[in-house]
């Protein structure tokens, strides 16, 4: 029979080899090997292109496909389904673990050899997506996606379009829970960008993980995943392959009383973004699944990078790079808000205007880093008491913050803790002055009167300094 599968692979252009799956009496998945190539894919093994890397350069006939590769959920179910269940199957992935795309065919093969059924795996290599290639699915499908995508570009609040979407695809995949999760590695946080829940689901939000420092565990996912383009655990057969890669995730999945995941990293222009998940599905929908959720995070991938790269520009235009605070522009912005705000929604403003004592000293002494430095701590002591939305770094040493719906007396005890506040910081000392108005739009007037104020506060701290 081997020399007849070598006719097979021979026959072939393309990469191609025979895969052997062992069905066991219970009929799951037992050993997978493959049995022979031809001379194309065993070149792909033994002198692989750029950017893939096997775990060894020499085809053994007949040896575990493991020898080659770190084991794959997807694959070994691919394998199953061709060679088992009879099935002609096609796949378009990007694997983590190669730069590369791979264009797969799995081909049923008859007889079966016992309990040994065969099939033909053919592969081809792109280094460069192929739109073609990825938009091969099902019209249904296609049209789903497209539809969600043009609501996200069409969308004013790209959140609850992101989350109406998420909405659309559990129903798709008919899951209990579908979620999309952000990661941000540099400051070690994530954000739920979109979640969503069948009617009767006992799962907890997404968000309530968060509260538990589940960045770490999030952390864990690459290697859970195992260098696949993604993790399907589709059965308690494959549950079990999560709990031996990944035992306290396991665990945490269990006690909230997840049974089945599909698990798909985001990633765009080679940056991981985030994941995607569904949760609870049954098994017979996990090829269906894998199919939706392969095109969908391919495309939504694309729609969130732009979305956090207008995010990122909207930071950069309004915030200041040096402190991290808001700059003159949103300041100016804001203040025209408030003046233009309508009689019926006016509210009270108070005013702070600080400005550093002996920056130019320290300039001239230290250099501009130790300036650089003040000014960072300026913005810290200040940050201790206002949400950095409201501080304004309105030129070199000055910062202003603006307070809505405040009393008098509440803006002059802020502007009083200020002088508290600095001295968690040496060398650090603040003129301070404070103004109110009953009417945001008269704010113009309670900045005159806080700019007065601290005018006078520098002068006495001159003084005081002279004496």
């Amino acid at each position: 029979m081997h020399a007849d599968f070598q006719k097979v692979v021979d026959s072939m252009a393309a990469m191609t080899c025979v895969v052997s799956v062992e069905k066991r009496a219970d009929g799951s998945c037992g050993e997978i090997r493959i049995v022979t190539g031809n001379q194309a894919y065993i070149d792909s093994i033994e002198r692989p292109q750029e950017n893939v890397v096997m775990l060894t350069k020499k085809f053994v006939p007949n040896s575990l496909y493991t020898a080659y590769l770190t084991r794959d959920l997807n694959f070994e179910d691919s394998c199953y389904r061709a060679a088992v269940q009879k099935k002609c199957l096609h796949s378009y992935a990007h694997p983590d673990r190669y730069d590369v795309w791979f264009n797969m065919t799995f081909l049923p093969l008859w007889p079966d050899d016992g309990n040994l059924c065969y099939c033909t795996y053919t592969m081809e290599i792109n280094f460069e997506p192929n739109s073609e290639r990825i938009s091969n699915i099902s019209g249904e499908i296609a049209a789903s996606v497209l539809e969600t995508a043009i609501a996200l570009r069409a969308a004013k609040d790209f959140k609850n379009a992101m989350t109406a979407a998420v909405g659309d695809i559990r129903k798709m995949c008919e899951a209990e829970y579908c979620c999309i999760l952000l990661v941000d590695n540099e400051n070690e946080t994530c954000d739920v960008l979109g979640e969503d829940f069948s009617e009767d689901s006992l799962l907890r939000p997404a968000e309530k993980l968060l509260e538990t420092k589940f960045y770490p565990i999030v952390q864990t996912w690459r290697d859970t995943i195992s260098g696949s383009n993604c993790l399907i655990a589709k059965n308690e057969h494959d549950m079990q392959v999560v709990r031996q890669r990944n035992p306290l995730w396991y665990q945490s999945l269990q006690s909230v009383g997840v049974k089945t995941i599909a698990l798909f990293p985001l990633k765009s222009r080679n940056e991981h973004l985030g994941y995607m998940w569904a949760t609870n599905f049954e098994e017979s929908r996990s090829a269906q699944i894998k199919e939706i959720l392969e095109l969908t995070t391919f495309v939504l991938s694309a729609e969130i990078d732009n979305y956090l790269m207008v995010n990122r520009l909207k930071v950069l235009s309004s915030r200041d790079m040096l402190t991290g605070v808001m700059n003159r522009n949103e300041m100016n912005i804001y203040i025209d808000r408030l003046v233009d705000l309508p009689a019926s929604q006016k509210k009270s403003v108070g005013v702070i205007f600080t400005d550093l004592n002996g920056l130019k000293r320290t300039n001239d002494i230290h250099g501009h880093s130790a300036g650089d430095r003040l000014l960072r701590n300026a913005a810290s002591a200040l940050s201790e008491l206002f949400d950095t939305r409201n501080i304004f770094r309105a030129g070199g040493d000055e910062f202003v913050v603006v307070l809505e719906s405040v009393t008098q007396d509440r803006t002059e005890k802020m502007a009083k803790a200020i002088y508290l506040a600095e001295q968690h910081y040496p060398g650090l000392s603040f003129s301070v002055g404070w103004g109110f108005e009953a009417d945001c739009r008269d704010i113009r007037r309670a900045l005159a009167q806080a700019d007065q104020n601290m005018y006078e506060d520098k002068k006495r701290y001159y003084m005081n300094r002279e004496r």
